[in-house]
């Protein structure tokens, strides 16, 4: 098992008003409020993103598609005051022109989206699986 490690910065902007960027520079605000995602949307982007990139590298290889959306859904859970999300589902919309290319990308799309689930994605791997969450606090 190979490690890589991930990580991003954190910086609050106001209150429940955050930057998360990573080390490319390449930044996003969310939080809590008018006009920003919340973290379980960000999880349902993330999840929908990895998913779509999986489909789109291969896809767009033989065609670009005329149309390319996913939404992610999921349902709220409350436990016993802790809140989670189950069910996470994608629904991809895709349409690719109808010519020999286009059935190509199109005859792909069912496989692509099975082998991101199963062995691809990142990010609905991790959330599928146990991981381990820890933190550390520094106070200067």
């Amino acid at each position: 098992m190979s490690e890589d490690i991930r990580s991003i910065e954190l910086t609050r902007i106001a209150e429940n008003h955050y930057r998360a960027t990573a080390p490319s520079g390449a930044s996003i605000e969310f939080g809590r409020g008018e006009g920003l995602m919340t973290p379980v949307e960000l999880l349902l982007a993330a999840v929908a993103g990895c998913s779509s990139i999986d489909v789109d590298t291969v896809t767009s290889r033989h065609t670009e598609p005329t149309k390319f959306d996913v939404s992610a859904t999921a349902d709220k859970i409350d436990e016993d005051g802790a809140s989670r999300v189950d069910n996470v589902h994608l629904d991809f919309d895709l349409a690719f022109p109808d010519d020999e290319e286009g059935r190509k990308a199109d005859a792909r799309v069912e496989r692509l989206v099975g082998l991101s689930h199963d062995k691809y994605c990142t990010v609905s791997r991790t959330v599928e699986h146990p991981t381990k969450v820890d933190f550390s606090i520094r106070r200067d």
